[in-house]
C-alpha cells in the first residue's frame, strides 16, 4: 500500500514566511518568484498580495472558460473590444455572462488556490523582490483589495491540515484515482459534481488535472476526492513494485543435447527421467568427542628434542655374503637366498 501521509515542507515553508514578511513590513511592490514544485509567482501591491499565480492550481480565466460559465467563441469576442484587456470584467458583466461579485469570488479562489499549491508542494528558493520589481506585464486579474501575505499562508496551512486530518488524505498532484469497481458514474444517486469527478477520473489524473478540467477549484476537488477514496467511490492503484523471485532459467522441452555415438555411456550410467532420484539418508550427528584440558607446560618441554647421533657406516664384506658366492663357480643372489631358506629333513639327509 502506498504511503499516503501528508508533511509540510517546513524549510520551504519558513523560507517563503520569512521572506513574505519582510515585505510586508516594507510595504513592497513587485514580483516574488517562488521556485519548486510547482511554485508560483507572489504579486504584491504595497506589501499586500493582490495575485498569485500558479502551475499548481488554475487561474481565474480556467475557471470561467474550463466550467462552462462561459464559451471560448463568448471570450474571444470580449477580447477583441478596445479596451478589454486580458481580463475583460467590463465585458463579461455588461453582456450579463457573469455577475461583479462572481467574478471577485472567482479571483479570490484563484489566488487562495494557488497559494494552496505552493505550500502543498515543495519550495526549493525564493528570488529577491528587487530583481523582479517592475518588470513583467503584470498579474491577469488582481483582485481590488490586497490580503495579507501571512494571513495567506496561515490560510493555506489550515487547509493542508485539514486534508491530512480525513481518512484518505490525497495531495493535489500525487494520487491519480479511478472509478472503484461497480461505481456507476450516471447513478442519479449520485451528486452532479461527483458525477463529473467520476467521469473525467481514469487513473491518469490527479486532483491538479482534474480541477483544470472541469473548471472548479483545486482544494475543493481534493478534499472531494478524499471523502469519495474514504467511502469506495474511487481507488488508487498501488505503484509500488512487487517484489519478483529470483529467475531460474529452465532449458525448453526435448532440448537435451544428444550423447555422442563415438563415446556411448555405459549402461550403468543412465538415468530415467522417469523415476526419482534416491537421496542418500541423512546421517545422524557425531556426538561431540570431549576436549582433554590443556597441560601446563614443563620446563623440560621447552628444550629442544634430542637427536641421536650418526651410526657408524659397516665395511664391506662384513656380512660374509661375497665369500660365500665366491666359493661356488656358478653362484648367484637367487641361489644363496635359496640355501638360506632351505629346511633340513631326516628323510633327505641334507
Amino acid at each position: 500500500m502506498a504511503d499516503r501521509r501528508i508533511s509540510l515542507d517546513r524549510a520551504g515553508y519558513g523560507l517563503l514566511s520569512r521572506t513574505l514578511a519582510e515585505c510586508g513590513r516594507d510595504a513592497a511592490t513587485g514580483e516574488l518568484r517562488v521556485s519548486g514544485k510547482p511554485g508560483g509567482a507572489f504579486h504584491l501591491r504595497g506589501g499586500l498580495v493582490v495575485a498569485v499565480e500558479s502551475p499548481g492550481a488554475p487561474g481565474p480565466e480556467a475557471l470561467l472558460l474550463r466550467s462552462g460559465r462561459i464559451s471560448g467563441e463568448q471570450w474571444d469576442t470580449l477580447l477583441r473590444e478596445p479596451g478589454a484587456g486580458r481580463w475583460p470584467e467590463t465585458g463579461l458583466v455588461a453582456h450579463g455572462y457573469a455577475g461583479a461579485a462572481q467574478l471577485r469570488v472567482v479571483r479570490m479562489m484563484a489566488l487562495q488556490d494557488a497559494v494552496f499549491a505552493v505550500v502543498a508542494g515543495r519550495v526549493d528558493g525564493v528570488e529577491p523582490l528587487a530583481e523582479r520589481s517592475g518588470s513583467g506585464s503584470g498579474p491577469v486579474a488582481p483582485v481590488a483589495i490586497g490580503e495579507s501575505p501571512l494571513r495567506l499562508l496561515q490560510e493555506a496551512t489550515r487547509k493542508l491540515t485539514a486534508l491530512a486530518a480525513l481518512p484518505c488524505p490525497v495531495l493535489p498532484d500525487r494520487e491519480r484515482p479511478l472509478p472503484a469497481p461497480g461505481t456507476d458514474a450516471d447513478d442519479p444517486r449520485v451528486p452532479p459534481a461527483r458525477r463529473e469527478l467520476l467521469t473525467h477520473a481514469d487513473g491518469r489524473r490527479t486532483a491538479r488535472d482534474l480541477a483544470f478540467t472541469t473548471g472548479r477549484g483545486l482544494y475543493p476537488v481534493t478534499v472531494e476526492l478524499a471523502r469519495m477514496l474514504a467511502e469506495g467511490l474511487l481507488r488508487c492503484e498501488d505503484t509500488t513494485p512487487a517484489v519478483l523471485p529470483f529467475p531460474v532459467r529452465t532449458p525448453p522441452s526435448g532440448a537435451l543435447s544428444p550423447v555422442r555415438q563415438d563415446r556411448p555411456a555405459p549402461p550403468e550410467a543412465a538415468v530415467r527421467l522417469d523415476e526419482p532420484v534416491p537421496t542418500a539418508e541423512p546421517r545422524p550427528p557425531e556426538p561431540p568427542r570431549p576436549q582433554r584440558p590443556r597441560q601446563p607446560e614443563s620446563p623440560e618441554s621447552s628444550r629442544p628434542p634430542h637427536r641421536p647421533s650418526k651410526l657408524p657406516r659397516r665395511e664391506p664384506g662384513a656380512s660374509g655374503i661375497t665369500e660365500t658366492l665366491a666359493a661356488k663357480r656358478d653362484a648367484s643372489w637367487k641361489g644363496f637366498f635359496r640355501l638360506r631358506h632351505r629346511l633340513w629333513s631326516p628323510d633327505s639327509g641334507t
